[in-house]
């Protein structure tokens, strides 16, 4: 009887090894979870308060910079870099130093209009003889000036009573609209790249003595796309012919008559053609794959992107080779800096090499044939070797924290952050058409979101042509006037010729 009680007890008994080890795992685990949360907390805090460059500056004695020996040859025998050994003697020579000289103001362009004043001497110069004269220029502005354009038509009566002559109006932009192409031209600058909303220039045209209401400037902002709708279609064919896009997404509100009181997320769609310098946004209501799945249904070649999954369905294409973003991974290892600084910094370092090698390849001008050949000699042996580094690192981190989280990103996309050395004419990152992204940012900031669905298209077409005029440096007013101008008599079937980087004024 008292065997049985002992063994009743037994098997009621606490198993206290058994108790620690859960208690034991659920401490780590709330660990885990602080340490996260203290993370997320420092991110936030940077984000709010602190610095938002990238910008990074390592230890001199690891300075990338100082092991970097670009040297490479684009065949067997032709060398691309050459150096040249120099020697010199240095003496101790004392030199009298000059005073620094002002280098004078600068000189005003050629082109501003020049409103000259003559200046007389005060006393008299009936018996003078002039012996030149002294210029002085100083720059000066008058706000933009209204003007009306009036057309006057002499009306003209045919002998023995045959009819009236009269001279035909040249073609305007909107007919029956009171705004001429320069207006219109302005109007659409100033909120598309200037960033001022159209309520901010309706009070500027009151100031001016003539008053707009919002709904005309929102018809002719409306109409102007209309007309130029064939030039963005050409536009938008032109980008899908290349065989390397870059592709990135931003959002934008969107007022929806469908939901009252709250604005829609939609989402611009963006690609670049880096090489031909040409960009095309599309607009979609939301941010699933079905935007860019449509758009690219025929594109072959490379296409880069910063690891979004809507991209992964063209990883399954067989014309489509993915690469990613190296800005991207960078960046990661930025915000892991607070968490495991010399894990971070030997990874940024490294990364910098590669953007040196890029730059340097930049600064002489190299071909495609010849960046690839320097980047399989000096970045492929880098990529190589920090790739295992990640690996080994990844063992020891926390999957959840930011370093652990920077090392998994990279680790799993690698390979796509690799395959930019395999051609020259690849970009190392996505940076590109971010920068195309940046006047949209800066847009919503300011008109805080589209009145409609069809608005944000219309958008989406004119940051495509005006930020391709910005990416070859064409005055955006000046193309947008001639094209208003000639646009409505020009043949449809050249309708190329007026995209910016094709346009001769």
């Amino acid at each position: 009887m008292n065997d049985l009680c002992i063994l009743m007890q037994a098997a009621t008994a606490p198993d206290y090894k058994l108790l620690y080890e859960q208690k034991s795992q659920a401490f780590d685990a709330l660990e885990i979870t602080v340490t996260g949360l203290q993370q997320q907390l420092q991110q936030l805090q940077k984000m709010i308060f602190g610095s938002r460059h990238e910008r990074f500056i390592p230890s001199s004695a690891n300075d990338p910079q100082l092991s970097l020996d670009i040297k490479a040859e684009s065949t067997a025998t032709a060398s691309i870099t050459s150096t040249k050994q120099v020697s010199y003697t240095r003496t101790n020579t004392t030199i009298e130093q000059k005073p620094l000289q002002h280098p004078g103001r600068m000189k005003l362009p050629e082109s501003l209009r020049r409103e000259q004043i003559v200046i007389q001497p005060a006393e008299d110069i009936t018996a003078c003889k002039q012996m030149g004269e002294e210029i002085t220029e100083v720059l000066e502005y008058q706000p933009g000036e209204l003007y009306v354009k009036q057309y006057r038509r002499i009306k003209y009566a045919k002998p023995d009573n045959g009819g009236v002559l009269i001279g035909k109006l040249p073609s305007r932009p909107i007919e029956k609209a009171m705004a001429g192409e320069g207006l219109l031209a302005q109007i659409v600058i100033d909120k598309y790249v200037d960033h001022l909303p159209l309520y901010r220039q309706m009070q500027r045209f009151e100031r001016a003595g003539v008053k707009l209401s919002y709904s005309t400037l929102t018809d002719w902002v409306s109409d102007t796309c209309k007309l130029i709708t064939p030039l963005f279609e050409a536009l938008k064919a032109e980008v899908l012919k290349s065989n390397y896009l870059h592709a990135d997404e931003t959002p934008i509100k969107v007022m929806d008559k469908d939901k009252k009181g709250e604005t829609h997320r939609g989402y611009y769609w963006v690609y670049q053609n880096s090489i031909d310098k040409i960009v095309f946004f599309d607009y979609q209501e939301g941010r699933g794959r079905e935007g860019p799945t449509e758009i690219l249904q025929n594109f072959k070649g490379y296409l880069q992107t910063d690891g979004y999954v809507a991209y992964d369905v063209f990883d399954k294409k067989e014309n489509i080779t993915q690469i990613h973003c190296m800005a991207h991974a960078r960046r990661m290892f930025n915000d892991a800096l607070d968490n495991h600084r010399a894990v971070a910094e030997h990874a940024m370092e490294e990364i910098q090499k590669l953007y040196i090698i890029e730059r340097i390849c930049r600064e002489q001008n190299l071909s495609f044939a010849e960046t690839k050949v320097v980047r399989q000699l000096k970045s492929v042996p880098i990529l190589k070797s920090l790739g295992k580094w990640m690996k080994d690192e990844y063992i020891k981190a926390m999957p959840k924290s930011l370093i652990g989280k920077a090392l998994g990103y990279s680790i799993e996309r690698w390979e796509k952050l690799s395959l930019y050395t395999e051609d020259g004419k690849l970009n190392i990152d996505n940076n590109p058409v971010e920068n195309s992204i940046r006047p949209v940012a800066l847009g919503r900031k300011n008109y805080l979101f589209a009145g409609s669905h069809e608005a944000a298209k219309r958008s989406g077409m004119l940051y495509s042509l005006l930020g391709t005029c910005k990416m070859h440096n064409i005055e955006p007013y000046n193309w947008l006037k001639d094209v208003l101008q000639t646009i409505a008599d020009h043949p449809i079937n050249k309708i190329s010729e007026l995209l910016p980087h094709h346009w001769k004024k």
